[in-house]
């Protein structure tokens, strides 16, 4: 799938750094992955931790260089946006699987799958978003969240791991609600008059 959205959406001759910054990120939250199926220790905690920051410091990065380069395409948005739901993927599992919090902290990860199995059951969920400032500070605070709790103290580590959760329901109940006016305004325009 990946390289046929590469094909229709990156016009571009090159593969392009941003898009290099991005295959890293992948790759590193690949290797975090391996360290969610080890048995929990701090030595690990500690190295999934700082693996999340760069790979959450390269997120900032990729952006950058497509602007600067002018190489910015529908692929390179998407598979930053994937890469993104990935590695929150991976950090949720590393965090319930290091006991940081209960099992609801996959949630966190799985939001945006269970965002994209509801569009197949109601097809208005899969209109185009306008990418806000408030989603992305959301899903910053998401990475930066579960890679820091990976070494906090559990009580500390849950509460706010639960504040991350609230924040993106909260986000994602504010998209939803969007796309909900916006097929109103569609179906009522498609309406006989």
């Amino acid at each position: 799938m990946l390289i046929r959205l590469y094909r229709q959406h990156h016009p571009y001759r090159h593969f392009g750094s941003a898009n290099t910054v991005t295959l890293c990120r992948a790759l590193l939250t690949g290797s975090l992955l391996v360290l969610a199926v080890r048995p929990p220790s701090s030595g690990l905690a500690w190295i999934a931790g700082w693996t999340a920051g760069a790979i959450a410091a390269l997120d900032g990065l990729d952006g950058w260089l497509a602007r600067r380069e002018g190489m910015i395409s529908t692929f390179g948005a998407r598979f930053d946006m994937e890469t993104d739901a990935a590695l929150l993927l991976v950090l949720s599992i590393l965090a319930w699987r290091y006991d940081k919090a209960g099992t609801w902290v996959i949630l966190i990860g799985l939001m945006r799958y269970l965002f994209v199995a509801a569009g197949r059951v109601m097809p208005w969920l899969t209109a185009p978003l306008t990418p806000t400032r408030r989603g992305r500070v959301v899903a910053a605070i998401q990475m930066v969240t579960l890679a820091v709790i990976l070494v906090m103290p559990r009580p500390v580590a849950w509460t706010a791991a639960a504040i991350a959760l609230a924040l993106l329901v909260w986000s994602f109940a504010i998209d939803i609600g969007r796309l909900w006016a916006a097929s109103q305004v569609l179906t009522r325009g498609s309406a006989p008059q």
